[in-house]
């Protein structure tokens, strides 16, 4: 495991049901700001990790997955509305 999947994975685990992050806050939270795309990157090839709880900045799901990542983010309790988190608080 690399240094970077470490601290992002550990940032990731910290997410509970209905928190959401986006890729860059997690990026920066991981130590590692301006990693956005490296931490999607990440979430697409490491099973195992709340990728759900992600979004981008602006709140949208992951491309290709709207419909399981809007049914788990509601089974949270996260309001979702037309592939996007509503109301998301920053962290």
């Amino acid at each position: 495991m690399t240094d970077f999947t470490g601290a992002v994975s550990d940032v990731l685990q910290q997410l509970g049901p209905g928190d959401v992050m986006s890729y860059g806050e997690i990026a920066e939270e991981a130590g590692y700001p301006g990693a956005a795309r490296a931490v999607g990157n990440l979430l697409a090839i490491t099973p195992g990790l709340p990728w759900w709880r992600v979004v981008t900045q602006s709140g949208r799901l992951a491309p290709g997955h709207e419909r399981v990542q809007t049914e788990l983010l509601r089974s949270e309790g996260v309001r979702v509305r037309q592939g996007r988190v509503i109301d998301r608080t920053q962290r």
